[in-house]
């Protein structure tokens, strides 16, 4: 094996360049890793200079990165993840103990991804000769979520909600695509065109109830690219994705949901995806935690980098 030369970057640097990719921004890059603004940009200038190239274009809308900047930060992922193993690796070798961790997750990430990031957390604690940590879920909306990670009741969250708790940290682990779906037989399902978001902001939907990650990412999207159009109220509120396909298959009203959440109905013929002309909707799922750049407690941080790792596999 070859001595490394002085040109590879320390991975706080490529962990920095991959956060500013993901945010499109240096400044929330910057919260994420838990720097100031101006010790960031300092870290990109050396990054920059250590690399021989323009990584990151700045401008007053946010960051982006460069050609170059996107084919580093390409090799750094590999680099990355490789790391975080090892991290779990050296933590499980100092946590032989049976651990518990509380875990809180919304109703998307608790039903649809939780479980697989649970199942790699416990085979990767059995390969180091660690004991399998004893987990606690507690599923409720975002807004839920949010609460239990900031009143300690919850040592790590996973939201579904673009607006993210400011006095929280959190890590973008994934991102989740908003479907239009409707009952086989609505007048939509034989739109081959599909509807405008105009349309879909006028129809009573059903929906999920105040709180929820998945209602508050529709209504950001509307208000943004719709500001001046009165949106309609919801045609009926439920907490369940169960509840909610069931209302729209029986022919209740349409609705906006999470392609996880309707996968398998989609696939038997239970509901019918509606084509929005002109736009693609999607929203952050996100790990949250209190303090530190990383969650402290070791299931709860290598739960997170399993999370981020199943991610980038997608």
């Amino acid at each position: 094996m070859s001595v490394l030369s002085g040109r590879v970057p320390d991975l706080s640097a490529m962990q920095l360049l991959c956060a500013v990719d993901r945010s499109g921004s240096l400044s929330a890059a910057a919260q994420e890793m838990g720097y100031t603004q101006q010790a960031a940009s300092s870290r990109m200038r050396s990054l920059e200079g250590q690399i021989g190239a323009e990584l990151v274009r700045r401008s007053p809308t946010g960051s982006q990165l460069t050609q170059t900047g996107r084919l580093v930060a390409g090799w750094a992922q590999g680099v990355l993840s490789a790391a975080e193993r090892m991290d779990f690796g050296i933590s499980a070798l100092h946590e032989r103990r049976a651990s518990r961790m509380r875990l809180a997750a919304s109703l998307t990430t608790s039903a649809h991804l939780v479980p697989t990031w649970l199942v790699e957390l416990h085979r990767q604690q059995v390969r180091v000769g660690a004991k399998p940590t004893d987990v606690e879920l507690i599923t409720g909306n975002s807004a839920k979520v949010i609460d239990l990670v900031r009143d300690e009741k919850a040592a790590v969250g996973f939201i579904e909600t673009p607006e993210l708790p400011r006095d929280l940290k959190h890590r973008v682990v994934a991102e989740d695509e908003l479907v239009l779906v409707v009952a086989p037989d609505h007048s939509w399902s034989r739109r081959r065109a599909g509807v405008t978001l105009e349309q879909v902001a006028r129809t009573s939907l059903v929906t999920r109830e105040r709180g929820s990650g998945t209602r508050r990412a529709l209504e950001l999207i509307l208000k943004h690219e719709l500001p001046d159009v009165e949106v309609a109220a919801p045609a009926v509120e439920l907490s369940t994705e169960g509840a909610i396909n069931a209302a729209i298959g029986g022919g209740l009203a349409p609705g906006v949901v999470s392609r996880l959440a309707v996968a398998d109905d989609l696939a038997l013929g239970r509901l019918r995806e509606v084509k929005i002309r002109d736009h693609h909707l999607t929203r952050p799922l996100a790990a949250i935690w209190r303090t530190g750049r990383y969650p402290s407690q070791g299931p709860s941080r290598d739960l997170v980098a399993i999370a981020a790792r199943d991610a980038l596999a997608a």
